[in-house]
């Protein structure tokens, strides 16, 4: 069975022109960064707004041109692929935590921080790809 889901890193940037990336600690336990199931016909960039706006009531601008894919087995018999974007938050709050039944609390972090909070290799991969990808915009 092949399941597929859609997410971004979310970043904004603070007054003193550094990024900050939005960690979620899932109910779970674990840290993550946004992401959810493709729901019937979506494109992955419906998806990907529509979860963001579900998890944390953010509107976000996706950049396409940032695109990777982790391929895992979260059970027996069952392969998945997790798409990302690279997400900008224009404004400055912290996103609200009662948006989603998944997420237990969200918070926005430094490249460093935001590294050690994540718990899974592949989603610090992720983001460490998408912080290189946006340092190459700026030149």
């Amino acid at each position: 069975m092949k399941e597929k889901s859609v997410g971004a890193v979310i970043y904004r940037v603070a007054e003193d022109g550094k990024r900050l990336y939005l960690v979620q600690r899932m109910n779970l336990g674990h840290y993550s960064i946004c992401k959810g199931h493709v729901e019937g016909d979506e494109t992955e960039v419906e998806t990907a707004t529509r979860e963001i706006r579900e998890e944390t009531g953010l509107e976000v601008a996706i950049d396409t041109n940032f695109r990777h894919i982790i391929t895992y087995s979260p059970t027996p018999g069952v392969m998945k692929d997790v798409v990302f974007f690279v997400a900008r938050y224009s404004g400055d709050q912290i996103p609200a935590d009662n948006h989603d039944d998944e997420v237990k609390f969200q918070s926005w972090f430094p490249l460093d921080q935001a590294l050690q909070l994540i718990t899974h290799e592949s989603d610090r991969e992720t983001v460490i790809l998408a912080d290189q990808y946006l340092q190459s915009q700026e030149k």
